[in-house]
């Protein structure tokens, strides 16, 4: 396998795990009742709050897993 072929599989796998990531924090989410937080009549905004702290969740869990994965690749050259 080549250089170009491993950065493409390891850009494909980050942009999956961090929608999937997004996705689960998203629905996680939604457990809570923010709703009480906001004013009323203000759907757009609370929709917008979610998405926001989905990603920004969602992308913290996904790069600590990408990181762990990576380093545990790494654990060979140790020995």
């Amino acid at each position: 396998m080549g250089i170009y072929e491993a950065v493409g599989q390891e850009a494909l796998i980050g942009i999956f795990s961090h929608l999937f990531f997004i996705a689960i924090t998203f629905y996680a989410l939604q457990a809570f009742m923010v709703e009480k937080i906001f004013k009323k009549n203000k759907v757009f905004q609370i929709q917008l709050i979610y998405l926001l702290f989905s990603i920004v969740i969602g992308t913290g869990v996904s790069n600590f897993f990408l990181q762990i994965s990576g380093w545990s690749g790494q654990l060979q050259y140790l020995f």
